[in-house]
């Protein structure tokens, strides 16, 4: 008994260095763009509207990674898809850092995208399956390894880009090979691992079919795809709007982008207990409705406040977690059909609105006048506050979810 316990035991441990560990190069991959972009933007001689079209392609190899990871994660088992995730973010860093050509930067970018899609799906089913107490507080947990290498993240990229080895600068293609080779770390503990649900059944499934006559999925699935893509625009636009709106050099660009992250982590390892006393329906839309208001302030009340950049992160951080614990614990029987919904729908609205606000930005700037500096500030004024609606739609459909299950009195 005792020996089957300690087994149990060390299977746990490794599962959580898995799915902790997994957050923290995911977090990585994720986050390294701020810095990287402006050079990358320069280097193949990119407009806002194309820079907008990249993001929205790579969004669109990461939604279709999301559609069949579902699949291959009943047919060959999480252990397995995880370890591919991995190893192709590590493929996709090699393949960057020899790309010369923006077809084949673009390809490989996409590459890593995809791995990026796998790895959500398989770290939400592994939580989901291994997390069965307080669950607002594991999952948030375990998006605190994902905020907290996000603050570091940028930090780290913006110096790993100016560094020189045998007289050569690594550059942002050097940057992410190095970055992204990290992925191998967690690989050893996921190898050492057995996850439940890969071996056996664990009793009947919750139909497709059924999951979606559920109205509360398809609200869920939006409150995701709103907190999420303006989760993943701060990342990718916030670095490019303080050093062409206010002139920011990229190291103090870089540490507001940080300090977002640092906000965003701090807020996933403090307020998971929260959510779990004042329920997810309510944290969803309190959350949801601070970060669009500090947003919104921060776009167009000015240099001064630009800090409030970095304080909207305290309410984006929850509202990815928070929907997979309530996804775990509404859908116990159907966590992996009920996740790839929702992670899917998040992707394409991810390419929609990706596209969109690098599209309104370019439209704003040209309506302002192209090549004027009041022309750039407005259109990079109008592509960020974009990204403060978004967050205001989620709290409107926080809010309409809420009164849904309210009246059913199936409030989570």
């Amino acid at each position: 008994m005792f020996n089957r316990l300690r087994t149990i035991n060390k299977n746990y441990a490794l599962q959580l260095a898995a799915i902790f560990i997994g957050f923290i190069v995911f977090g990585i991959s994720e986050n390294v763009k701020g810095p990287a972009i402006p050079r990358i933007q320069y280097d193949f001689a990119l407009d806002e509207q194309q820079l907008g079209s990249l993001l929205s392609l790579n969004a669109l190899g990461y939604m279709l990674a999301c559609s069949f990871t579902a699949f291959l994660t009943r047919k060959f088992g999480v252990k397995l898809v995880t370890l591919v995730a991995f190893g192709s973010m590590v493929i996709s860093g090699v393949l960057i850092f020899f790309s010369k050509s923006y077809t084949f930067f673009g390809a490989s970018y996409f590459l890593m995208y995809i791995g990026n899609g796998m790895l959500e799906i398989a770290l939400a089913v592994i939580g989901a399956r291994i997390f069965v107490r307080n669950v607002g507080t594991m999952m948030n947990l375990s998006h605190f390894f994902y905020g907290l290498s996000s603050t570091v993240a940028p930090m780290i990229a913006s110096g790993l880009i100016t560094v020189s080895v045998y007289g050569h600068v690594l550059d942002w293609r050097g940057m992410y090979l190095i970055m992204l080779s990290l992925c191998l770390i967690p690989m050893i503990p996921t190898l050492l691992s057995k996850f439940p649900g890969d071996d056996a059944a664990d009793g009947p499934r919750t139909g497709f079919r059924e999951l979606m006559r559920d109205p509360a999925l398809w609200l869920l699935a939006l409150i995701l795809t709103f907190g999420v893509v303006a989760e993943l625009a701060v990342g990718g636009w916030l670095v490019n709007f303080l050093e062409k709106a206010y002139a920011w050099k990229n190291v103090s660009a870089s540490g507001m982008l940080s300090a977002f992250f640092l906000c965003f982590a701090g807020a996933r390892l403090l307020l998971g207990p929260l959510t779990d006393k004042i329920g997810f329906n309510l944290s969803l839309l309190i959350f949801a409705g601070v970060s669009s208001i500090c947003t919104f302030i921060a776009v167009w009340g000015g240099e001064s406040l630009a800090f409030l950049f970095a304080a909207a992160g305290i309410g984006i951080a929850p509202i990815y977690p928070t929907v997979m614990a309530f996804i775990a614990k509404r859908y116990p029987r159907g966590s992996e059909s009920a996740i790839t919904f929702t992670v899917t729908l998040m992707g394409i609205g991810s390419v929609i609105f990706n596209y969109l606000i690098g599209a309104i930005a370019q439209f704003v700037k040209n309506t302002y006048g192209a090549d004027t500096q009041i022309g750039l500030l407005r259109g990079l004024q109008a592509g960020y506050g974009f990204i403060g609606l978004c967050l205001l739609l989620c709290a409107i459909t926080g809010v309409i979810l809420y009164r849904y299950l309210s009246v059913r009195k199936e409030l989570i």
